[in-house]
């Protein structure tokens, strides 16, 4: 558009201008707009060079665009100004609306700053309005909505040089530029919102592209793992209940899958694992414990929740991975019983008896300063003289040293009072160093194989046969008085008595006897060693030719 005088205007410049402002807001990128904002200057405003320089976000500026002059656009396009630098630029020269003119008189203090420039020849001005190659006019471009003034958002400059009729622009054309940047700045605003549209919905397919790779990775994942895979649902009245398994998970339970979406873990899982499971799924965890097979058997596993959301802020679930354990289970309860039982009879070895015997006694303190410390906080002799708990408020014992533990107690020794308690049988062979020593080690050991299955038989459920060592056997039966403790003695000796077949032969050997009672402030050891002086007592009170039959 040529600069034209007021206040007359073409019907074709006005068209010019239309049409550069449209093609600022159909480029289809915003490197497209901003050469599309340069070019209109020059092509519909009337300049011979234009310069668009862009806010970074760093807040400097860069020279995004040229237009008019390849040279120049080759020189300074991509070069940074300081946003200190421009800033002094636009509170120079004179304020034309939202122009800013600095003429060649005040302009020569820019020449040293750091902002990117063109210098162009040519004569110096012959009349006052005339343009000098010195002058310089820049259009700020502020944010849609921001009507003028310096207090809105600045998003770049616009700086022209070299009017076409070689003088300073007169209303229409200040008018015209200022408008022309308004626009610019609708337009360079609205490219951003449509490339970060692009680059989000770029990102976004890539998303979907990576989560729907995830997905397949995940289900192939699930799908033919090695060991067993459980989705479940967390939380609500459907808490833990299954939603889908794999393959290995099916055949470890023997189970189908359409099946196995009818239960819960609960409803798998043995009820002694009950707790165990409840402790596990709350927030996830791990776990060993047992689950039921279709054929009513129960199979060890490793059991390990994971909390997972199925999508941003939807429901989450559990992912359990079950491993099969019983292999090492077994392995390890064998290990166990073969640390707590003797290897020949099967029984309870020396260590499991003195410690199933040890869990049936509390320890009362009997030392001053114990008694001290429970007096006081009592607020009262807690203690008698024997160490003997008692409460004189409520007439009950004081102290039990276990929660909920009942006291171990004795019948007294010189009648039977109706007192049960915890009668221990120590149970010593007689006559068995001579088969040994007859017929070898075999019969020997023969021998001790059927005492023990002959005492385990003569017991209740619940009673502890165990073999001490050598051909000394002990015996914990609970609940019972002096005379059924005696009477039990001699049931077990007459089982003992009767012949054995050992080696192809039938052998005797007698047992004797001694019977101790546990109570609570006695040790494992001490209890042990009253039943065994007890059983020499009366192994030397009867005659030696009767302490074996036949």
């Amino acid at each position: 558009m040529e600069m034209e005088s007021e206040p007359y205007v073409r019907l074709a410049s006005l068209r010019q201008l239309h049409q550069a402002m449209a093609d600022m807001n159909t480029a289809r990128s915003l490197a497209d707009t901003l050469q599309t904002v340069a070019d209109g200057v020059v092509t519909s405003l009337g300049y011979e060079m234009a310069c668009v320089n862009l806010v970074r976000p760093d807040g400097d500026l860069v020279v995004a665009a040229f237009s008019g002059n390849s040279a120049a656009e080759a020189l300074i396009t991509g070069r940074v100004g300081s946003r200190e630098s421009w800033e002094r630029r636009l509170t120079m020269g004179e304020a034309w609306g939202d122009l800013r003119f600095i003429p060649h008189t005040e302009g020569w203090v820019l020449d040293d700053d750091d902002v990117p420039q063109w210098y162009t020849d040519g004569p110096a001005p012959r009349f006052e309005d005339e343009w000098h190659p010195a002058d310089r006019l820049f259009a700020p471009m502020y944010a849609p909505g921001v009507q003028g003034g310096g207090s809105g958002e600045l998003l770049g400059v616009i700086s022209v040089d070299r009017p076409r009729n070689g003088r300073h622009p007169g209303a229409w054309g200040r008018e015209a530029l200022q408008m022309y940047a308004f626009q610019a700045a609708i337009a360079i605003s609205n490219a951003r919102l449509r490339s970060n549209m692009q680059r989000a919905l770029v990102r976004l397919e890539r998303e979907q592209q990576a989560l729907r790779a995830s997905e397949e990775s995940f289900r192939q994942a699930f799908e033919y793992a090695p060991s067993g895979m459980a989705i479940a649902e967390m939380g609500g009245d459907q808490h833990g209940r299954i939603l889908r398994t794999n393959d290995a998970l099916c055949r470890l339970l023997g189970r189908p899958a359409s099946a196995m979406r009818r239960y819960s873990f609960s409803d798998l899982v043995h009820p002694e694992d009950i707790g165990t499971l409840l402790r596990t799924s709350a927030e996830g965890g791990r776990a060993e414990l047992r689950l039921g097979r279709r054929d009513g058997s129960y199979v060890w596993v490793s059991l390990r929740n994971s909390v997972v959301a199925d999508a941003a802020d939807g429901p989450r679930f559990l992912l359990t991975h079950v491993e099969d354990i019983e292999e090492r289970k077994r392995r390890e309860l064998q290990l166990a019983h073969r640390a707590s039982h003797d290897s020949l009879t099967g029984l309870p070895n020396s260590a499991e008896l003195r410690s199933r015997l040890s869990a049936r006694l509390c320890r009362r303190p009997t030392h001053a300063d114990e008694l001290e410390s429970l007096d006081a906080a009592y607020g009262h002799p807690a203690y008698d003289v024997n160490g003997h708990g008692f409460d004189f408020a409520s007439g009950t014992d004081a102290y039990d040293g276990f929660d909920h533990h009942v006291h171990t107690v004795a019948p007294e020794d010189d009648r039977d009072d109706g007192t049960k308690g915890l009668a221990v049988l120590f149970c010593d062979l007689d006559g068995f160093k001579s088969i040994n020593d007859r017929f070898g080690h075999n019969a020997g050991d023969a021998v001790l194989i059927e005492v023990a299955r002959r005492l385990s038989r003569g017991v209740r459920d619940g009673d502890t046969v165990a073999r001490l060592g050598g051909d000394e056997f002990v015996i914990l039966a609970d609940g019972l008085g002096k005379a059924d403790a005696q009477d039990l003695a001699v049931r077990l000796r007459n089982e003992i008595i009767q012949p054995i077949r050992a080696e192809g032969r039938a052998v005797r050997v007698g047992a004797s006897f001694g019977i101790g009672w546990a109570h609570c402030g006695m040790t494992a050891d001490e209890v042990l060693k009253s039943a065994d002086e007890r059983m020499y007592v009366e192994k030397r009170s009867r005659p030696k030719q009767h302490r074996r039959a036949g």
